[in-house]
């Protein structure tokens, strides 16, 4: 009966999700068709990319359209939502929020609320099942800290746990709000559809830009910056754990020196930021992969302008977006994984 209900429930989550992606496509390529041909790669680009939400410049000037001054193809332009006019700002230190600093805000309150009210839980009777929520948090952090830290990191991880498991579950939820339709498409299209508002990303009301459904994961600058805090952790674990040895330690005994004067840089330099590019690019690439292909499949309907083509659109969106629901919970792992054992290699000499 339980497993009934929750793959009901999944199958109208995928449905609902693919309704979301597949009607802004109908309503940029209607509007779109009074101009030119529906592009494709504009919708993908328009999907993917990053763009300020609210503004917030220190130091600078509000120009409004119609003033001496005012650039229309600044890519950073706000509605004044009192008076309605459009405007950006000239000269300060811009410090916008865009949307997927937005995004990375809602999952810090979502890790917030689900593990602070489970860790009380958990810790007025730790041998007991208290509830089926806390048993699951519960589940994910033992498995964390047995099969991953732990093994990893030879008993050595403990002061490692708080970040691998933080690190863990803001990759996690970063990939599936991913996943979830944004409120700001939908307002979109409501307004499209009945003729209230006009599709227009400055249009918006605040509260459809605060969930843009865009994937924090899938902004290099994201993933670089957790890789960087590896890179960090493992001269900070060889340091702690071998001392300056560790500087020498990076390459076997026994190596010539000739040979060795080659591997040294290779083995202390090279390698951690070989490390550090391979978990960038791996969750950055895996993350996008996934969206656009989506966004190309459902595209191919409008851009082929066919029903042929609905039922392998829709067919296949909806294989890709299960699979990605997998993906979320496989990078996440890979990422802390990969994190644990290069920290933990770095513990011990070669």
């Amino acid at each position: 009966m339980y497993l009934n209900q929750t793959s009901s429930m999944t199958k109208k989550f995928i449905f609902f999700a693919l309704l979301v992606v597949i009607l802004p496509f109908q309503v940029f390529a209607s509007e779109e068709g009074s101009h030119e041909a529906f592009d494709l790669n504009e919708v993908i680009v328009h999907h993917l990319m990053d763009n300020a939400e609210f503004p917030f410049n220190i130091g600078g000037v509000k120009v409004f359209e119609g003033e001496s001054g005012f650039d229309s193809s600044k890519e950073t332009i706000f509605t004044d939502h009192e008076t309605g006019k459009r405007f950006h700002f000239t000269g300060g230190f811009d410090m916008h929020i865009t949307k997927r600093v937005t995004m990375m805000w809602i999952v810090a309150l979502l890790l917030f609320l689900i593990f602070i009210p489970a860790a009380k839980i958990i810790a007025k009777d730790p041998l007991k099942v208290q509830s089926r929520f806390a048993n699951t948090v519960e589940v994910f952090v033992n498995f964390l800290r047995k099969d991953i830290v732990d093994e990893s990191m030879h008993g050595h991880g403990h002061g490692y746990y708080h970040y691998i498991f933080t690190l863990f579950f803001f990759i996690l939820f970063c990939n599936l709000m991913g996943l979830v339709p944004s409120v700001g498409e939908l307002v979109a299209v409501a307004g499209e559809a009945t003729g209230v508002m006009h599709v227009d990303h400055h249009n918006l009301p605040w509260i459809a830009k605060v969930w843009s459904g865009i994937t924090v994961t899938g902004d290099i600058s994201v993933t670089m910056t957790l890789a960087l805090l590896t890179m960090f952790l493992i001269y900070t674990a060889g340091f702690i754990y071998q001392g300056p040895k560790f500087i020498w330690h990076s390459v076997p005994n026994g190596v010539p020196l000739p040979l060795y004067l080659i591997m040294w840089p290779l083995e202390f330099i090279v390698s951690p930021l070989a490390k550090t590019f391979a978990l960038t690019v791996r969750l950055l690439a895996n993350m996008t992969a996934g969206h656009v292909i989506i966004l190309a499949l459902m595209g191919f309907i409008f851009q082929f302008q066919s029903w042929g083509i609905v039922p392998v659109s829709v067919i296949g969106s909806g294989l890709i977006y299960v699979l990605e629901i997998f993906v979320a919970f496989l990078q996440a792992y890979i990422f802390v994984l990969l994190t644990s054992l290069f920290v933990g290699l770095s513990m011990h000499r070669h």
